[in-house]
């Protein structure tokens, strides 16, 4: 039998920097909205066009807030209404941790929509080409999680070679799940995704790539919460399901809804405003 893998602690906090403690959680987020801006300032640009590079600047500041104020909310109702509900102030201690991805992504797209009508831009074609580096931001964020030691998997044999052991789970050897998503929400999706928006039929049908990454989420998620233990303050949901799988379902119908209207209509153009700027690299 082989020897179990012990999880080697990692120290949550990156670095001290004085009396401020800068988290792998947040140096992820960072990292995730910082190269994800770099990418969509290069997508936007592919014919047919979806909006300029002065207009994905823009666009950072409304995505951190849609992500961060929306996957908070999200924690909050979707996992544990009650709690915050007895104790309000306790929604602002974001450093203790507590964001839904569901949440994050239904603020990033109210901030689509906001943002694209207040633009003139396209709403579909501009959220085809943000979502396709979604998963990268997902891979980072399981990563930090993994660092961090929590949302560990459910117990695993221990013939497993890469079961592991988290310390504040108990002794028993787990699936260390938060690498299975970060693997499939992350590297996976991000290529399959990434892959597809190179072709030029598929830009010119909005609709179609944000369409993919939801469903294309939904199911690597649904996959993932096989393996990985549910929040002990919910449990097992009716038929052995997961609050995460249950929150998946309305994401995978709208994706194949998105599909579909987009392959049933005529490809066209994303129609951009005649006075917007010209590109800034």
């Amino acid at each position: 039998m082989l020897p179990v893998l012990i999880f080697p602690q990692f120290d949550p906090v990156m670095v001290h920097v004085g009396p401020l403690a800068i988290r792998w959680y947040a140096v992820a987020y960072i990292a995730a909205l910082l190269i994800g801006w770099r990418l969509v300032r290069h997508l936007v640009a592919l014919a047919p066009r979806a909006a300029t590079a002065l207009q994905v600047d823009d666009f950072l500041t409304w995505a951190t807030l849609g992500v961060v104020l929306g996957g908070r909310l999200g924690y909050i109702l979707f996992y544990q209404p009650g709690v915050y509900l007895a104790h309000p102030l306790a929604a602002l201690q974001v450093w203790h941790g507590g964001m839904s991805f569901h949440g994050g992504a239904l603020g990033v797209v109210i901030a689509l929509a906001l943002f694209s009508w207040r633009n003139g831009l396209s709403f579909l074609g501009f959220s085809d080409r943000v979502t396709v580096v979604v998963p990268m931001g997902l891979g980072l964020g399981r990563l930090a999680n993994f660092i961090n030691g929590e949302l560990w998997g459910r117990p695993a044999p221990a013939s497993l070679p890469w079961a592991m052991i988290f310390p504040q789970a108990g002794p028993e050897p787990r699936h260390p799940s938060e690498l299975y998503e970060a693997l499939l929400e992350g590297a996976v999706l991000f290529t399959v995704m990434w892959l597809v928006s190179r072709r030029t039929a598929v830009r010119e049908r909005p609709g179609f790539l944000s369409g993919l990454f939801l469903f294309g989420y939904a199911v690597a998620r649904s996959i993932c919460e096989f393996f990985r233990e549910p929040d002990s303050f919910i449990g097992f949901l009716p038929f052995g399901t997961t609050m995460g799988q249950v929150l998946c379902v309305p994401m995978a119908i709208a994706g194949v809804a998105l599909m579909a209207q987009a392959m049933t209509r005529p490809p066209r153009p994303v129609l951009m405003p005649a006075d917007a700027e010209a590109d800034v690299a």
